[in-house]
């Protein structure tokens, strides 16, 4: 019986029309991703349209981060409860009906709900795209694959800004959302037409209190962190938020270990590899979705360079990675995870080192050259460590390991944002209060200690990155 089925399970494996599978997958994975930053350059308008505080126009933002903070850690589980199909045909439907809601919206509250449903299809819908990745494709073209995914993770928040910016400068608001419509009709056709069910369905249930603690936990940490701009970091709402979400996920965590089949399986820990996976993915999302919020900052404020013009000048970077992410996939599977990773992460450093020199005087071309390479490097380093990351666990622990690294890459986000905007911030303030009372020098300033956290943070990822290397059973 276990040979008769083996033999199904590999001729289901050869009739996976792989093109077709990716497609749908990653084109909803692209919206989700570009919705979760192509709003951010309109919020001065969408605060002036709503007549709404600059404090409650950014909840359109963090809620979106909180929402995927709260429901990433349960899709492990869900993954095991329902089949590949449910999720998906679950997730764009969701991604849908946000999308269009959102588009509608009369009065902020319901922009507001259309986000959050948005960021709930994104939050099955990543981890869903990852599990039939390492279901569908054998070891050796996992690279690939995940180089895709890697193209889509990237260019979905990068391009978001700048094509936004586009729209707004031609179109209304609700364009931004209106124009993601027919990728989500032509991501769910595909995936009914195509998507198999893939994974092992289970008898497990839901733990409720783990859902609870899971949901305080991630949810009070990024609430915590996303609001610190805002109020300040001495704020006791603040303080109070981190400290429960802190504590909320050691009691979950203890619980899991106690459980015979738990929400989110922790004995992914036990792999070496997927520890220095997890601490390496920490710092690069911490890293990159803050760069991203610093740099257009610091071109605006130190260069006094338009916003739409801004996006314009990192586009090219951005661009590149997506032509060169496959490829650079394909040498992650002939080369292996320590050759592709320790170069990405050198190349992520030297762009780091230039970043931290850039004044107000900086050329417009320095600026692009390095964001050409800082891209190229975490192109490199982003996926290929994903997916050296889940190859280093069993099968029946990809599920639980990739909600966990999923997780971490949004909390990381979140944090970084917040920890880096507050540092510009503070740089900013302290400069014009003690040194000089010129803006744009006291931008350039605080941008520059932000970049020079971020070299040490890139530092002990190339550090770290000398200890990768291919898990055995791959």
């Amino acid at each position: 019986m276990t040979h008769t089925q083996s033999k199904t399970g590999t001729k289901a494996k050869e009739q996976f029309k792989t093109g077709p599978i990716m497609a749908a997958l990653l084109v909803a994975g692209f919206v989700g991703l570009f919705s979760e930053t192509a709003l951010n350059i309109a919020l001065g308008a969408l605060s002036s349209v709503f007549n709404v505080s600059a404090t409650t126009v950014g909840w359109l933002a963090t809620g979106y981060f909180l929402t995927l903070g709260i429901l990433i850690p349960v899709t492990g589980i869900l993954m095991q409860k329902f089949t590949t199909r449910q999720m998906f045909i679950t997730a764009v439907s969701l991604l849908l009906i946000g999308t269009i809601l959102a588009a509608a919206a009369p009065v902020f509250g319901v922009l507001l709900a259309g986000r959050i449903i948005q960021a709930a299809g994104l939050a099955i819908s990543l981890p869903l795209t990852q599990n039939v990745i390492f279901t569908i494709f054998p070891p050796n073209k996992r690279g690939a694959a995940m180089g895709l995914m890697g193209l889509v993770m990237l260019a979905g928040p990068t391009l978001g800004p700048t094509l936004a910016g586009l729209i707004l400068d031609t179109l209304s608001w609700h364009w931004i959302f209106l124009v993601t419509l027919p990728f989500l009709l032509f991501s769910l056709i595909f995936g009914i037409k195509y998507l198999p069910n893939v994974n092992e369905i289970r008898k497990v249930s839901i733990d409720v209190l783990s859902v609870i603690l899971s949901t305080i936990g991630f949810g009070g940490i990024v609430y915590g962190f996303s609001v610190s701009g805002d109020v300040g970091w001495t704020s006791t709402a603040v303080f109070v938020s981190i400290i429960i979400g802190f504590v909320a996920l050691i009691i979950f965590a203890i619980r899991q270990t106690k459980m015979e089949n738990p929400m989110m399986n922790l004995r992914a820990f036990h792999s070496p590899l997927f520890v220095l996976g997890v601490i390496m993915s920490f710092i690069t999302f911490f890293n990159m979705l803050s760069m991203l919020v610093i740099l257009p900052m610091y071109m605006q404020m130190a260069l006094l360079v338009a916003a739409f013009t801004t996006g314009l000048i990192l586009l090219l970077g951005s661009l590149l990675n997506c032509v060169l992410a496959p490829i650079i996939g394909g040498l992650f599977d002939k080369y292996g995870p320590k050759a592709v990773i320790t170069s990405g992460t050198i190349l992520v450093a030297i762009s780091y080192v230039c970043y931290s020199q850039f004044g107000t005087g900086t050329a417009i071309g320095a600026i692009v050259v390095t964001h050409i390479v800082m891209m190229l490097g975490i192109g490199a380093v982003l996926a290929s460590v994903q997916t050296n990351t889940l190859n280093s666990l069993p099968k029946q622990y990809y599920p639980d390991g990739i909600a966990i690294t999923q997780t971490i890459q949004q909390v990381a986000g979140a944090i970084g944002i917040a920890v880096m905007v507050s540092v510009l911030s503070a740089k900013q303030g302290s400069y014009l209060a003690t040194v000089a009372n010129e803006p744009p020098q006291a931008a350039a300033t605080g941008s520059s200690l932000v970049f020079i956290i971020s070299l040490v943070l890139a530092v002990i990822n190339v550090v770290l990155s000398l200890f990768m290397k291919k898990p055995q059973h791959s």
